[in-house]
């Protein structure tokens, strides 16, 4: 099969285009015949040479895929051969086929393509677990998502307002703003010509927000802090700055805040299954009835790899990438 490697840590132009021997399933395993790949920010912070996959997991780029079941594992209940998915992976997506636990695996949902299918799981399986099971968003309350126009925010955005809850969000130019309001957001602030913490202070009043889902980290984490409103809480999923940072744990006490967050790549299949059965549950039917889309801005070839991870460092795309394979 063809597949891209990560021949070095460095640049987009150590992604290079090889052949390897098809996965060998292990019991409980699907084969995917991949149709396209969602490109993601691990993958570039996994060709820095900075985010390893977990033992055992292939060493190919590419978190997220849907395609064709191709054949069927040892044990494998659920899925037989010749139906169209969208699976998580632990990684191997940018490759022609690839394996993946069943429990990882969900139908493409009904009027969506394939490549459109590539762009949910990634996003979504993080969104769930993080805003609504973590952060535990509910109807009537308020969020502010950091990174509004991003895959995880425009993702984020459509599941909080469809959920019944008030967005606010920060992107990086007017253009992203805009975009973020036409998803949900009832407030977008550009953080470039900004104040956006006394902006969303403002916007609500005073009170503060219910949520906030943060993957910038640094200088944020404390700012996040002081926007919480009573019984607040801060999600924390990645750390575009640095993950280190000086908090008054006071203003968490007075608040009676909690911060928390949480990697989606290590757990296991048993616990990305759960996910996965709360996605199909309560996510699915948003997805089959129009209410909730994933947002692609741009397909790309296979072999065009390093491409994508050039415009994804660039920074100038609304929504997510996707390789067609």
């Amino acid at each position: 099969m063809r597949v891209i490697e990560i021949t070095q840590p460095g640049p987009p132009d150590v992604l290079k285009l090889a052949e390897r021997p098809d996965p060998t399933l292990a019991a409980g395993e699907v084969l995917i015949d991949v149709a396209a790949a969602g490109v993601n920010r691990p993958d570039i912070l996994q060709r820095f040479g900075k985010y390893p996959p977990p033992p055992g997991a292939s060493d190919i780029p590419g978190l997220e895929v849907a395609g064709t079941i191709a054949a069927i594992g040892k044990d494998v209940t659920a899925w037989v051969g010749g139906e169209q998915v969208c699976a998580l992976l632990a990684g191997g997506g940018y490759a022609e086929r690839a394996a993946v636990p069943q429990e990882q695996v969900l139908p493409v949902p009904k009027g969506l393509s394939l490549i459109e299918a590539a762009a949910i799981p990634e996003t979504f399986f993080t969104v769930w677990t993080n805003v609504f099971e973590r952060g535990r968003l509910k109807k009537g309350e308020s969020i502010l998502i950091h990174g509004g126009t991003s895959g995880i925010g425009t993702t984020a955005i459509q599941l909080a307002n469809a959920f019944g809850a008030r967005v606010l969000t920060t992107a990086g130019s007017d253009e992203k703003c805009e975009a973020a309001r036409q998803l949900g957001a009832a407030h977008a602030f550009n953080y470039r010509t900004t104040d956006w913490a006394a902006a969303a202070m403002d916007a609500t009043d005073g009170r503060g927000l219910d949520v906030v889902l943060d993957m910038v980290g640094g200088d944020y984490i404390p700012r996040n802090l002081a926007l919480l409103a009573t019984d607040g809480r801060l999600v924390q999923i990645a750390f575009l700055k640095q993950p280190k940072a000086e908090i008054d744990f006071s203003v968490m006490m007075r608040k009676r805040a909690w911060i928390t967050g949480s990697t989606l790549r290590p757990r296991t299949p048993v616990e990305k299954g759960a996910i996965a059965a709360e996605l199909k549950r309560h996510v699915w039917p948003l997805l089959e009835g129009g209410t909730v889309k994933p947002i692609i801005y741009k397909v790309f070839p296979l072999a065009q790899a390093s491409e994508a991870h050039r415009l994804m460092e660039a920074g100038t795309h609304i929504g997510k990438l996707v390789l067609q394979v």
